[in-house]
């Protein structure tokens, strides 16, 4: 038997795996035990997708086909749940860039070594697709939606899964029945889960925050009064919730004349760093008014994943936002 097990052993060692190594040498194959010619094989596969299992599993038994002495060959896979941190971006009114920034947050973090999932939690109004450039409809996987990727990250959306434009009638349970099976999508190795929650504080906020608690939340607003008036509704929220608030970010701060390039602020200036300042939260930087983040949003490509002053920008919040982050107990779903 033992040459049957060497045999397996340097079958598994011609199989690619993660980090430059091969299968037999990559610590995951924890044991392998023959028996009057059934070969059971016991793999660690904590972080790796519902996809890419089916996938090892095929080339396992490809590679191993050929080992004479086997009869049958039984593969168990074992797995430690994936601590996953989420993170809740939210608004108290529609119209402040929520979504826009929830997609160039997620690609910054991820660009600064992270693994990222970004799901699109605004069920009613879901922009994520055409924001990250990709509305291929996810695959299933042991009941699992697999999210797909898109500059860098694993993203899901609702939108991916229903007609672009169509108008979804769903009263609350039917809306938060969605959430779930985005949230509880087969997300693999991701650690940080970037939720673009719809605007208000309504169903999608209550289910998120009562069944897979975030680690903490971003609160996105522009720096007009009326604007800080609903941004401060949601942080009341979050607060009544005991969810702790990450920070505060001023989108559309000051817009950049393309001619002439002087700075205007038509939105006003410093409201929401003043504001954070008198609620105790942390500031966690602003987001210019830009021809080219618009542009970029509408044709699929975030800022966030190039280079310049925009993308700078996001780098800056995302920086910030992992030093409120990092102290903090993950929250694992």
């Amino acid at each position: 038997m033992d040459r049957i097990t060497d045999s397996i052993m340097a079958a598994l060692g011609e199989i690619s795996s993660q980090g430059g190594t091969d299968l037999a040498g990559s610590g995951r194959v924890s044991g392998v035990r023959v028996s009057e010619g059934i070969a059971n094989i016991v793999l660690d596969v904590t972080g790796v997708s519902a996809e890419e299992r089916a996938e090892l599993e095929r080339k396992i038994r490809a590679a191993t086909a050929g080992v004479p002495g086997i009869k049958d060959l039984r593969i168990a896979m074992t797995a430690e749940k994936v601590h996953r941190t989420i993170i809740a971006v939210a608004s108290g009114k529609g119209g402040v860039g929520k979504s826009t920034l929830s997609a160039n947050l997620a690609i910054a973090l991820s660009r600064m070594g992270n693994k990222v999932g970004l799901v699109d939690a605004d069920i009613y109004g879901p922009s994520q697709p055409r924001i990250m450039g990709n509305h291929d409809r996810p695959e299933m996987a042991d009941k699992q939606i697999v999210p797909v990727r898109a500059h860098g990250i694993r993203m899901l959306s609702l939108g991916q899964l229903v007609g672009e434009g169509s108008a979804l009638a769903w009263r609350g349970p039917m809306a938060a029945s969605a959430l779930g099976q985005l949230i509880e999508a087969d997300w693999g190795d991701t650690e940080l889960l970037v939720a673009d929650l719809p605007p208000g504080t309504g169903d999608i906020q209550l289910s998120l925050i009562q069944k897979w608690k975030p680690a903490g939340a971003v609160i996105v607003t522009t720096p007009q009064d009326l604007a800080l008036i609903d941004a401060t509704r949601a942080i009341d929220l979050f607060r009544k919730m005991d969810v702790p608030i990450l920070g505060l970010v001023e989108n559309m701060s000051g817009y950049a004349c393309p001619h002439c390039g002087e700075i205007s602020d038509p939105f006003g200036s410093g409201g929401a760093e003043a504001a954070a300042r008198v609620m105790s939260i942390p500031f966690l930087g602003r987001i210019p008014l830009t021809l080219n983040i618009r542009r970029a949003s509408d044709a699929g490509v975030p800022p966030a994943a190039g280079t310049g002053e925009d993308a700078e920008a996001f780098k800056n919040v995302a920086g910030n936002l992992l030093e409120q982050l990092n102290p903090k107990k993950q929250m694992a779903f």
